[in-house]
């Protein structure tokens, strides 16, 4: 959620009363909180894919991304009590990133508002989301694609590298991107 878009949130929250700004105060908390586990799992995940590139080459890489990926993601969910994990539009493990339709409308959003001149980095929203056991609030942000994501998510993969991939998953769908694309997004999620 862009700084704009919370200050108007709270000038509307300031003339519903005290018990607003309450939810206003707690929903910025939680961003602030969401954007700190996110921080945690690039560079955990980024820095476990530079160590496995560096020994093996982008093929090595492969197994970072289909075990330590869930796994830094279960560690953070365990830790923080939220809910993290990644999705996409183009996933590479359907049985773990595909979207939820709420995300699917976000990452919607993002590619609109990509198509629109906004960045990719940074770009994120949030939102408390009604469920049948109550409140969640509900944050995503946008991944951009890097030169070295590239690497397994580019398109011309080298075919070692791409019969890897196609081993791991048989179902990928996340080739093709080029810098600067939003590959998918963090999404985190707790009830309130």
């Amino acid at each position: 959620m862009t700084k704009s878009l919370l200050a108007g949130s709270a000038l509307a929250l300031a003339a519903a009363g005290a018990t607003s700004m309450y939810a206003m105060a707690t929903t910025q908390d939680d961003a602030d909180q969401a954007r700190g586990i996110i921080k945690t799992f690039a560079t955990t995940l980024q820095g476990e894919l530079k160590g496995a590139i560096k020994s093996g080459g982008p093929v090595n890489a492969v197994w970072v991304c289909e075990e330590k990926a869930p796994a830094i993601a279960a560690q953070l969910s365990e830790q923080t009590g939220w809910d993290v994990g990644r999705t996409s539009l183009k996933t590479r493990n359907a049985a773990l990133n595909t979207p939820d339709a709420w995300e699917q409308t976000v990452l919607e959003q993002f590619e609109s508002r990509k198509a629109n001149g906004e960045s990719p980095k940074g770009m994120s929203y949030a939102s408390v989301v009604e469920t049948d056991g109550g409140k969640v609030y509900r944050y995503m942000q946008a991944i951009p694609t890097q030169q070295v994501c590239l690497a397994c998510h580019g398109k011309d993969l080298p075919p070692d590298l791409a019969a890897a991939l196609d081993k791991a998953y048989p179902e990928d769908q996340a080739r093709g991107y080029s810098v600067g694309d939003i590959r998918g997004a963090f999404t985190l999620s707790k009830p309130l």
